[in-house]
């Protein structure tokens, strides 16, 4: 294992032995999955797949991010006394929160959604969200969501990295430093948006931060042509290119044998090899047109209002099927969630987008397979608060906001956590941004206080050693 000891708990002799013995584990696992854990280039392979700390029923991640905001209190959580109470300022025996507008005597906002309880469970879903009945039973919504970014420059950013702060390792970088990677002609950790609008922050939001930098995400774009120059220039065979790669890489090795601490280059180098091998295996990867005609109306690939989506959904169960560890789909890329205003009509566009082609995800992975393996993960930086914002929006709401699991061990059909009666904080069985990280970590087999990276001296985790796996996520 390539995690280092725990500083305050030296390694006994039983567990020195026993980490030995998994190193002769990996030995056999790389024969298995057909990598090498010696690169080509003759120093160790950082992505090769390592052995989790213990048995996880998830391999993979898919974590569909609504960026902006997605209002908890409109899709997940209903509240009857906000619509009694809709028009009046927030009761006096509630402690005014912090918002990002600071408009926190505005009159509370009705919600306007019609709500029912689906699947044997009796889950609750609004009629924003017509399609999610058929897979009801198959999420575990998690209502009592805490972040600490009132903002979405911090929220994104805590969401992504642990931290309110740029500079630290993304949980897809985190996730390939500990478990690797079951395919070495793709990327570990894929990120996917849906239009040509940034997400907040930018591509920090996937950097692999003080971690070494090969295991950062690699973004692919939406469209027909997800990775730009994949193809070789016109007149040059894929003999020629190999010769040219393997040329580059003798030059490589022996300019970074005197700077192997220069995890920069030791990416770039990678990236090199990486790009030959993607050449071969990409094209396959992403050709959605050899998907069949049900399966692409399954994701609603023939609508123009949910194709977008749709071939971000498909393109990531396509991706998981060939080992990419970690995949992060953006929708409304460039904060479009963001609801300040006009609630009724963002909202409505924003779920008609999403609903096909994530229940479509849903039922196609199970239908192959895949979802008892794979952890699909919905929801934003943080929810919307039950006051009103411009007379028809909500504000930012890090206090208490939802967010729904599915797959990868996690127990569907089931509630965690409350909200108080208007929605505004987190009151019952509170899970902080740190927490919901330990505890995709755990899903994945890793305990999150081992998977230690020292910096500077100092021991990091993904968790900044404040989270606790929620172990009725974990166990059902």
């Amino acid at each position: 294992m390539s995690f280092c000891h725990r500083i305050d708990r030296p390694a006994s002799r039983r567990e020195f032995l026993s980490r030995a013995g998994a190193g002769f584990g990996a030995v056999a696992l790389s024969a298995l999955t057909g990598q090498n854990l010696i690169a080509k280039s003759g120093f160790p392979n950082p992505v090769g797949a390592k052995i989790p700390h213990r048995l996880g029923r998830a391999k993979n991640v898919i974590w569909l991010f609504m960026e902006g905001g997605p209002s908890h209190l409109d899709l997940f959580d209903p509240k009857p006394l906000l619509n009694k109470l809709a028009g009046q300022t927030l009761p006096d025996s509630f402690e005014r929160p912090v918002t990002a507008m600071g408009e926190v005597n505005s009159p509370l906002l009705e919600c306007k959604r019609q709500w029912a309880q689906h699947g044997e469970s009796g889950l609750w879903i609004s009629d924003w969200l017509p399609n999610h009945s058929k897979i009801a039973d198959e999420l575990c919504v998690i209502r009592s969501c805490v972040s600490d970014g009132i903002n979405h420059a911090g929220g994104v950013c805590q969401m992504n990295t642990g931290s309110v702060f740029g500079g630290r390792p993304a949980l897809g970088s985190w996730v390939s430093y500990g478990l690797g990677t079951e395919n070495d002609s793709l990327p570990a950790f894929v990120v996917i948006k849906d239009s040509n609008s940034m997400i907040v922050n930018g591509a920090r939001m996937w950097g692999s931060g003080f971690i070494p930098a090969v295991h950062q995400g690699a973004l692919f774009e939406n469209g027909t042509e997800p990775i730009k120059n994949l193809n070789n220039p016109s007149g040059v065979s894929d003999t020629r290119q190999r010769q040219k790669v393997e040329f580059i890489e003798e030059l490589n090795r022996g300019h970074y044998s005197a700077r192997s601490s220069n995890t920069d280059l030791e990416a770039r180098i990678r990236s090199y090899e990486l790009a030959f091998r993607m050449q071969a295996a990409a094209p396959e990867a992403i050709d959605l047109d050899s998907e069949p005609e049900h399966i692409k109306h399954l994701y609603g690939l023939d609508n123009k209002e949910t194709e977008v989506y749709g071939r971000q959904c498909l393109m990531a169960r396509r991706l998981v099927e060939r080992g990419v560890r970690f995949i992060q789909l953006y929708h409304g890329a460039g904060s479009k969630w963001d609801s300040h205003s006009k609630m009724e009509e963002n909202h409505s566009r924003l779920c008609n987008n999403v609903d096909v082609p994530i229940v479509g995800l849903i039922q196609d992975l199970k239908q192959r397979g895949l979802l008892e393996d794979t952890l699909v993960i919905w929801g934003g930086e943080f929810g919307r608060t039950p006051m009103s914002e411009k007379g028809d929006g909500r504000d930012h709401n890090p206090t208490g906001f939802t967010m729904w699991m599915a797959g990868g061990g996690v127990k569907g059909g089931q509630t965690i956590g409350a909200t108080d009666e208007l929605g505004l904080y987190a009151v019952e069985d509170k899970m902080h941004v740190h927490d919901i990280h330990s505890t995709i970590m755990a899903l994945m087999g890793l305990d999150h206080t081992e998977v230690v990276y020292m910096h500077k001296g100092r021991p990091e985790r993904v968790d900044l050693n404040e989270g606790h796996v929620n172990e009725r996520l974990v166990t059902g």
